[in-house]
């Protein structure tokens, strides 16, 4: 007898780092979008979707070659055609590109865009930090107010609060070029007396970017870092008045803020107001909203020279402290106890479609098998023909949170 061989079949699994967002998660995650979008256009801002997929030098152009991004994470491959492309790992470049190639850096109108999709960086995974990631942002251009930069904060809070997200600002100054440009060297010959007490990735950085050593997470590096010369004490008159002006609007309008001298963000792109939304209840990547100016990424790519500014919230970081506020759309099961009925109950559900949330269970099964399907389906209502009801042109209904039952006539259904 010829013995049966098991096959070992390795199950298929997601890559590391690219999490499905499946059941509970769905809904927070759909939950936010929607409203975060609703304010968003509220706020004047409209929806622009730019293709996940672009040329790498789009990147290298924008983020900046020193930076971790560019050296490190980037999905970057050759395509068929031999295309030098990667996976877009953030928003900014790409409405930047878009708008450049729409020519509408040539109109001089105030664009004011938001978006949302995912992202893609190659990094070590672990809580708040995937490789696939999901952000949803703004970008703002040829508005260089300070105004605007209350305004795109004043947009974040909104959000924030809408799903009562406790957060703390920290807010900072980078200057303009010419700003950066003196202090980078107050700041290397400092960094230089530091260097061999410093980490390998601080040392990497100090000729290439040594403002992205200000923002060392290594508790040795943060201290040896507490007396370094500050951007923010560096400012040109100009750049300092812009930025008095920004603290002024936002005490005016009771926003809450703290300046964190060491603040800089990780792309080389960012000008004078840079800023971070901070939560104390994610753990370590506690950054869940960032952004700043930018006013000369434009010009960089080829574009009119413009004023820009924009930001990005990390969704997936923002999931465990959603509380939806809302109560939930109702959700009428519809099931039959004899088959004669299915004809009637799918007529009558396919009705309150047009209304409501709608599950058909296409099996005629009894009272007993229906209720507990329909509080798998987190059903509210429970709607039931059987062969009582089909004679007498009723159906049998229950109110699942207020516990009520009554058999009703088609048309008061």
């Amino acid at each position: 007898m010829k013995e049966n061989k098991i096959v070992d079949k390795k199950t298929i699994q997601s890559l590391r780092g690219m999490n499905d967002i499946v059941d509970d998660d769905t809904v927070l995650f759909d939950y936010f979008i929607k409203n975060a979008s609703n304010i968003a256009v509220k706020y004047g801002f409209d929806y622009i979707q730019t293709p996940i997929l672009e040329q790498t030098s789009l990147f290298k152009r924008t983020v900046g070659n020193s930076s971790d991004i560019v050296n490190k994470e980037m999905y970057q491959f050759l395509d068929k055609g031999s295309n030098d492309v990667c996976l877009r790992p953030e928003g900014t470049a790409g409405v930047v590109r878009s708008f450049i190639e729409n020519k509408f850096d040539r109109i001089g109108n105030t664009k004011r865009y938001f978006y949302y999709g995912p992202m893609f960086r190659y990094e070590r995974p672990q809580k708040g930090r995937l490789r696939q990631f999901h952000q949803f942002g703004s970008e703002v251009f040829n508005s260089n107010s300070m105004y605007e930069d209350a305004n795109i904060i004043l947009l974040i809070k909104d959000i924030l609060d809408s799903f009562d997200i406790k957060f703390t600002l920290q807010l900072n100054s980078l200057g303009s070029k010419t700003c950066m440009n003196e202090y980078k060297k107050k700041l290397v010959l400092f960094l230089e007396n530091i260097k061999t007490k410093l980490c390998s990735d601080c040392n990497n950085r100090i000729y290439t970017n040594p403002m992205r050593v200000l923002d060392c997470k290594v508790d040795t590096c943060k201290s040896l870092l507490a007396n370094s010369p500050k951007i923010i004490d560096n400012l040109s008159k100009s750049c300092d008045d812009d930025f008095q002006q920004l603290k002024s609007i936002l005490d005016f309008n009771n926003i809450q803020y703290i300046i964190n001298k060491n603040l800089v963000r990780g792309l080389d792109y960012y000008n004078k107001t840079a800023f971070e939304f901070i939560s104390d209840e994610i753990g370590a990547q506690n950054t869940i909203a960032a952004g700043g100016r930018y006013d000369n990424l434009v010009e960089s790519l080829g574009g009119i020279s413009t004023s820009a500014i924009g930001f990005a919230i990390g969704v997936e970081r923002l999931l465990p402290l959603l509380k939806i506020k809302y109560r939930q759309k109702d959700l009428i099961y519809f099931g039959s106890m004899c088959d004669d009925a299915l004809n009637l109950v799918f007529q009558k559900a396919n009705e309150k479609r047009k209304d409501n949330i709608v599950y058909i269970e296409y099996i005629s099964r009894s009272f007993n098998k229906h209720f507990k399907l329909a509080m798998k389906q987190n059903a509210t209502t429970i709607a039931l023909i059987g062969e009582s009801e089909l004679e007498n042109s009723t159906i049998w209904i229950k109110n699942i949170k207020s516990n009520e039952e009554k058999i009703i006539k088609y048309g008061d259904f």
